[in-house]
């Protein structure tokens, strides 16, 4: 029996609201599932949907402390997108004054994929295929 059926959301928290809410609708295409603003925390809420069915959510809070990028700390590492046409999503990133690293291919898949940076400077891959 298979405990884990998939993932279901990935949480992150970001330092200025407006600017990652435009980054993940706009830039990325993410639909808004819901927004909330938690007064008692004074933290917005941002419930977001992939294709797929998979959620990303998006906090605020006042003053998080920055996260250790690199060198790379303990702990999770980056977060992976599945694409269909690496080409055409580095395109519009780069359209959009999004900086992405150098396509490479995964040397165990033959898979292509590259990386960019959320405006928290959180390490975002884009992988191509399954």
């Amino acid at each position: 029996m298979k405990l884990l059926a998939g993932i279901h959301h990935v949480a992150v928290i970001v330092s200025d609201y407006p600017r990652s809410r435009d980054f993940y609708t706009r830039i990325l295409g993410l639909d808004v599932i819901a927004e909330n603003f938690r007064t008692e925390r004074n933290s917005w809420k941002l419930d977001l949907r992939l294709p797929d069915g998979s959620q990303l959510e998006i906090f605020s809070f006042p003053n998080p402390p920055l996260r250790p990028s690199r060198p790379e700390a303990c702990g999770l590492r980056h977060l992976a997108f599945r694409v269909d046409s690496l080409d055409a999503v580095v395109a519009h990133l780069q359209r959009e004054g999004v900086d992405c690293e150098p396509i490479r291919l995964d040397e165990f898949t033959d898979r292509r994929f590259t990386f960019f940076a959320d405006p928290d400077d959180l390490p975002l891959e884009l992988y191509e295929g399954d």
